[in-house]
């Protein structure tokens, strides 16, 4: 088969997916639509968005479809008359089997962790909270259970302790791209082949699972490590961000401040309590479970992101205020 030959129907929403799009039709490949998410009211206006994907879609003149039900029978009627080979999915939605089993050489789906581990929402949020030190991106076919399809194709790579949610995703964005275009080019060649994820959990294998992260879940919880702490708020930094309450005992001021970016004080042992928090003009150094965790990047509601040093600047912090 040649590369003109295989009928794509590609489905994503976020700019995550848009790269694999971007890679498969600046590539040649036979993409003959899009399925995205309708396009939802954001900003203060309430204006309607359009998603990312349909946004490149619409620059490329693709057929874009946007259904509000995946079961519907005009949506389904529109598959079919779409007549794809192949469907790959990017970041989308759970679909129902009567949408993955309609092309005849399958959907496979691009999920970022080195499947089994890290099956769900947030697989790359998860990898950084809990200090893994290598992930990845796999492709895989669709079944009946969320991510448990056959594996395809897999490629890994470190996460750096310089890393954060974004960087990491950045990276895999690309991996990703190219690791789609090794699976199409596999499925036009004949020579695709999968193997059944049961087969690579042992006994003795922890499945750590990557469940969508809420606002109440990226609390900081100052009884715990440093490195804990530090893994929590990379790991959720620059979104959904790790929060705390700060609390200043001389104006009885209680206020929300979203944290980017820390760092560990080595060396350091502290009496305090957990949450005490320890500055001066540079360095705002907060007690945690086993020494001293700096803040370096954060934001007060309602302003801007700033350095803990210009934050210091225009905020001053009595002896007795705290994170909690």
């Amino acid at each position: 088969m040649k590369k003109g030959d295989l009928r794509i129907l590609f489905m994503g929403t976020p700019e995550f997916a848009v790269e694999s799009l971007k890679m498969l039709v600046e590539n040649g490949y036979n993409v003959v639509g899009v399925v995205t998410m309708p396009d939802k009211p954001a900003g203060r206006g309430y204006k309607l968005k359009s998603s990312p994907i349909k946004q490149y879609a619409l620059e490329k003149g693709l057929k874009i479809l946007q259904p509000e039900k995946l079961k519907s029978e005009s949506f389904l009627q529109e598959l079919k008359d779409l007549r794809a080979d192949l469907q790959v999915v990017v970041a989308f939605r759970m679909l129902p089997e009567v949408v993955w089993s309609m092309p005849p050489k399958g959907t496979f789906n691009l999920h970022s962790s080195l499947l089994p581990q890290y099956r769900g929402a947030a697989p790359i949020n998860w990898a950084i909270i809990n200090g893994e030190k290598e992930t990845g991106v796999t492709t895989f076919f669709l079944s009946h259970e969320i991510d448990t399809g056959e594996i395809i194709f897999s490629k890994s790579t470190e996460i750096y302790r310089s890393d954060n949610a974004e960087t990491l995703h950045d990276r895999l964005m690309v991996m990703g791209a190219a690791l789609v275009l090794k699976t199409v080019d596999a499925v036009i060649d004949g020579r695709i082949s999968s193997k059944p994820q049961n087969e690579l959990i042992a006994d003795d294998y922890k499945l750590k699972p990557a469940p969508k992260i809420f606002t109440e879940d990226c609390r900081v919880d100052w009884n715990k490590s440093a490195e804990e702490i530090f893994n929590f708020i990379r790991g959720l930094s620059p979104y959904p961000t790790a929060w705390t309450e700060l609390y200043r005992k001389d104006t009885g001021e209680t206020l929300r401040v979203k944290l980017y970016a820390s760092s560990i004080v080595e060396n350091v042992i502290t009496e305090n309590i957990t949450g005490k928090i320890i500055s001066n003009k540079k360095h705002i150094d907060v007690v945690v479970k086993d020494g001293l965790l700096r803040i370096t990047d954060l934001q007060l509601s309602g302003k801007k992101r700033m350095s803990a040093t210009d934050f210091l600047n225009g905020y001053s912090l009595d002896e007795d205020s705290f994170f909690a």
